[in-house]
């Protein structure tokens, strides 16, 4: 079952998104971009539908936050054996979309349990995994390629990948786990020290050209960070959230796939930027407003994909009960050829 929504934590890299549960479980992630089939699925069904937990062996009290005004997440848990922090981010500019978590010892010596199980396709195709050499897996599945590198020993089980290992205070354990297409060569290892230097220096540049001051000024620029992490780098493209089917009512059918761009909503982030001090993000909205909305008026719409696609087309997904049973699980959006006047303000 997934945790309460209350209770995920979102890590990015401007090209699609992960949500972390506070369990140190990763519930959802589309890949390769923020509309792209999601490979972990667990957040509307369970965890045979895909996710990739690390976390201690037996209860634990967590903490969490994010680092500075960064898309860094830092997850500490404390148990009977110690202390532990698991950091998760997701590089900035890489040749390859990856997820990096840090296990770090803090105090004691913590048993921890690794359990990864890929899902294509929504949590429907299992992948063929592959052991590379003694640190690297591959996981195949039609055009979709995942390796991960680690130096924890894995194994196959009823078709999830784990693992057990015990961190101690003063020692790091790594994880990469990357995106690629299946057809090319499995990419080059991440240098991950560097990475994560170059993440969070990124978001804190970033972060730091906010013009607004006063006592709300640190809300608000986490609540600029979280906006950037929605716009797709690529095109400029502004997604209204980074998933689907999270429904409006608990056991409810207003289930919807936000993960495209409406012009509205856009609108409204772009205006957030703006009294911030941001323009570059309104710059690289509207050429790619004008590239998605084309030549003929009367084909305008009011919503796109994330890089002016226009056919959305919608559809359900029975093999997933949806979050708390609230079915169905869409996939696109019929809104794309409504007609909604408030998107000309």
């Amino acid at each position: 079952m997934a945790g309460l929504i209350e209770d995920y934590a979102m890590i990015g890299d401007m090209c699609t998104a992960a949500l972390v549960c506070r369990d140190g479980s990763i519930d959802w992630l589309c890949w390769p971009r923020f509309d792209s089939a999601s490979c972990f699925t667990a957040l509307l069904g369970a965890p045979e539908h895909g996710r990739w937990l690390i976390a201690p062996k037996g209860q634990a009290k967590v903490r969490r936050a994010y680092r500075d005004t960064t898309m860094i997440l830092e997850t500490t848990f404390t148990t009977k054996d110690g202390e532990v922090c698991v950091v998760d981010f997701m590089p900035i500019g890489a040749d390859h979309s990856s997820i990096v978590r840090l296990v770090i010892g803090c105090k004691g010596a913590v048993p921890m349990q690794i359990d990864l199980a890929v899902r294509f396709d929504y949590g429907i195709s299992i992948p063929w995994v592959a052991r590379v050499d003694e640190t690297t897996l591959s996981m195949v599945a039609g055009p979709h390629m995942l390796s991960l590198r680690t130096p924890v020993l894995l194994k196959g089980e009823d078709m999830h990948t784990t693992g057990n290992f015990t961190v101690r205070a003063g020692e790091t354990v790594p994880f990469v786990l990357t995106y690629s297409p299946s057809h090319l060569p499995l990419p080059l290892p991440l240098s991950v020290e560097p990475s994560l230097a170059a993440t969070e220096a990124f978001w804190q540049e970033w972060s730091g050209r906010c013009k607004l001051t006063g006592p709300a000024a640190g809300k608000i620029r986490r609540s600029l960070v979280t906006l950037k992490a929605l716009s797709y780098r690529a095109t400029g493209g502004i997604v209204a959230a980074v998933t689907t089917s999270l429904p409006e009512q608990i056991g409810g059918p207003r289930n919807w796939d936000y993960r495209y761009c409406w012009l509205r909503d856009a609108t409204f982030t772009l205006l957030a930027f703006l009294n911030a001090g941001y323009t570059d993000e309104a710059t690289a909205w509207q050429n790619w407003l004008m590239r998605a909305i084309a030549g003929s008026p009367d084909q305008f719409q009011t919503l796109y994909g994330v890089g002016g696609e226009r056919r959305l087309d919608e559809w359900q997904l029975p093999w997933l009960p949806g979050y708390e049973q609230s079915a169905p699980v869409r996939v696109g959006n019929a809104a794309a050829v409504q007609i909604q006047l408030d998107i000309y303000g």
